[in-house]
């Protein structure tokens, strides 16, 4: 059940705001939004905007002419006598791992060809206000994320670190856990060599991967010796990918209280930090330390909202704003479907200086839903085969 909650409520925030972006972006250079829909197609529940009041619809099968159908089968309006609608319909749908807004004149991925060049519609806006609305929906989930990183840094207060070479916890199926070390031993020697602080200690293991070395643990004012042999994880610096020793221990943690200033610092450092995680997965899936079948899609975005809950809400809220962050940078590559293809195609008109043609667009758009249809089956799979493996 957490698993489920969990995982709406993640995609059902950051889609929203994704699309709210593009919405509030479309109306403020006056472009009329036909639909916001969160969810993809079939409709459930719409509220539409109409002159005098509103039109709400339930959507279900019904029985008509002979056919069992995707229908309205409740209808009701609400009178609002001095309202001017905007005759915007708003929509949640049935499948909730997407939305969209649905605006007058633009080639999407509805594939829709009918474009009058009206005042209203995208295609007659100048290209700084077709690159602002395409670009909102990222620009919102970038902020999003810096607000939820600057709140729970704000709420959790300054991490510092002790420099006590002091294990506070131990993470699991790792080499400390396996050899006996217990939260709260203070490692004093490594092969004999002095450890005096905590980085000390990270900097003699880090320079020793998949090594067998000798530990001096202090437990209650006795000395253990212990063998251990560490294990390794990869680190990205400017001249490549380096690998590091590793034995799965983590140092002891105080928090201080934060100004709001620190906070807005905090939010700021983690998103940007965020977007070079990212970054690092990509240059690390080029040189091979990385590979396709390490990337997950939906199944294990639910596994770890739920897991993320169980922990907690700051790490809950954390992973929302890691997911944000994943949401932007890829709704920005120029893949044609994305948001980051629309304003590829808007700008290579600008520099044209002319619109490409109504087969070209649709061209282009049938290859990158191809190419995400191809990835979304990837990641699809990559998850099954965890689940089974």
């Amino acid at each position: 059940m957490t698993i489920i909650w969990a995982t709406i409520l993640i995609l059902g925030v950051l889609i929203t705001i994704h699309e709210f972006g593009h919405f509030i972006a479309a109306r403020s250079v006056g472009i009329r939004v036909e639909r916001f829909s969160i969810g993809f197609p079939p409709r459930f529940v719409s509220l539409t905007s109409e002159d005098g009041g509103w039109v709400f619809r339930i959507f279900f099968y019904k029985r008509s002419h002979g056919r069992l159908s995707w229908q309205s089968v409740y209808e009701k309006t609400i009178v609002k006598p001095d309202q001017i609608g905007s005759k915007t319909e708003y929509v949640i749908a049935l499948v909730p791992l997407g939305g969209y807004v649905k605006m007058a004149g633009i080639i999407d991925e509805s594939m829709d060809t009918e474009i009058n060049y009206e005042e209203d519609e995208f295609m007659s806006k100048p290209l700084w206000a077709k690159l602002w609305v395409m670009s909102a929906g990222v620009i919102m989930n970038t902020i999003l994320a810096f607000i939820i990183f600057a709140a729970v840094g704000y709420t959790q207060g300054m991490p510092e670190v002790s420099e006590k070479p002091v294990v506070a916890e131990l993470q699991p199926d790792m080499p400390a856990i396996a050899a006996g070390i217990q939260p709260g031993d203070r490692i004093i020697s490594i092969d004999g060599e002095p450890i005096k602080t905590w980085n000390d200690l990270t900097t003699t293991i880090h320079a020793q991967p998949n090594t067998d070395i000798s530990l001096t643990v202090l437990r209650e004012n006795i000395q253990i010796e212990m063998e251990i042999t560490t294990s390794f994880m990869p680190f990205p610096r400017a001249a490549g990918i380096d690998t590091l020793g590793v034995i799965g221990i983590i140092p002891e943690v105080f928090y201080r209280d934060m100004t709001m200033g620190e906070a807005f610092n905090i939010g700021w450092l983690r998103t940007r930090d965020s977007f070079g995680m990212i970054i690092m997965s990509l240059k690390m899936l080029g040189s091979g330390a990385a590979s396709m079948s390490d990337f997950g899609g939906p199944i294990m975005i639910a596994q770890l909202a739920g897991q993320t809950a169980e922990a907690g809400w700051i790490p809950f809220l954390t992973f929302m704003a890691l997911i944000s962050v994943n949401l932007a940078f890829i709704n920005i590559l120029p893949i044609p479907g994305l948001d980051g293809g629309h304003i590829m195609i808007h700008l290579i008109e600008g520099i044209l200086r002319r619109p490409l043609t109504m087969k070209a667009r649709i061209t282009i758009q049938q290859i990158g839903m191809a190419f995400l249809l191809m990835l979304m089956v990837t990641v699809v799979f990559n998850d099954i085969s965890r689940l089974f493996n």
